[in-house]
C-alpha cells in the first residue's frame, strides 16, 4: 500500500530550481508541447468506470482531473498573458476544489477537455516559444502565495503540473 504522500505527489512537489537557463526553458516548453498528446494517449479508451475511479481516498476521479487539468491550463495562459502585458499584476486565484465538484466536472465527456487542453497548450508553446530570455522574469503577484513569481516559475509549475496528474491518471487506471 502506497503512502498517501506518495499517491498525493507521485512525481514529488515541484521545485522550482535556484537557476534556469535557457535549456531548462526549452525543456518545459517541450513538456508542455507534449503532454496533451501524452494525456489523450493515457485516457482514450477508458471506460466510464474507470474515468470515475480516484487516485487516492478523498482524492478527484480521472474525469475530474482531466476537466481540472482543462481549467487550471486556461488560468495558466491567462496568468500568462496578464504578466506579459501589465507590470506585476496580482493575478486572481480560483477555487479548484469547487470547480472540481461542479456537474460539468463531475459528469462531462472529457473529449470536452481535451480539446481544450490540446488548444490552450498550442497558445502556451506559441507564446513561450516567442518570449526574450528577459520575459522569462518578468512578475505577477499570486495572491494566496503572497509572493512575486516569474514567468519561468509559471512555465516549469505548469509543465510539472501536467506530468503530476498524467501521473495520478496512471496510477488510477494500471
Amino acid at each position: 500500500m502506497q503512502d498517501l504522500e506518495t499517491l498525493k505527489y507521485p512525481i514529488g512537489e515541484y521545485a522550482f530550481p535556484e537557476n534556469v537557463d535557457n535549456e531548462q526553458i526549452k525543456t518545459w516548453i517541450n513538456s508542455l508541447e507534449s503532454f496533451p498528446q501524452q494525456l489523450a494517449e493515457v485516457v482514450t479508451g477508458l471506460s466510464p468506470g474507470q474515468l470515475d475511479c480516484t487516485y487516492r481516498p478523498g482524492g478527484w476521479t480521472v474525469r475530474q482531473i482531466v476537466h481540472h487539468l482543462a481549467d487550471s491550463h486556461v488560468n495558466a495562459y491567462t496568468r500568462l498573458k496578464l504578466a506579459l502585458t501589465e507590470d506585476v499584476p496580482v493575478i486572481r486565484p480560483y477555487h479548484e476544489e469547487r470547480w472540481a465538484e461542479l456537474p460539468d466536472a463531475k459528469s462531462s465527456d472529457i473529449e470536452l477537455s481535451i480539446s481544450i487542453i490540446i488548444a490552450i497548450h498550442k497558445r502556451l508553446v506559441s507564446t513561450f516559444r516567442t518570449l526574450e530570455p528577459k520575459d522569462f522574469k518578468r512578475k505577477y503577484i499570486h495572491p494566496a502565495i503572497v509572493n512575486e513569481l516569474t514567468i519561468s516559475y509559471l512555465l516549469g509549475n505548469y509543465a510539472w503540473h501536467g506530468q503530476h496528474h498524467l501521473a495520478h491518471i496512471k496510477l488510477t487506471i494500471s
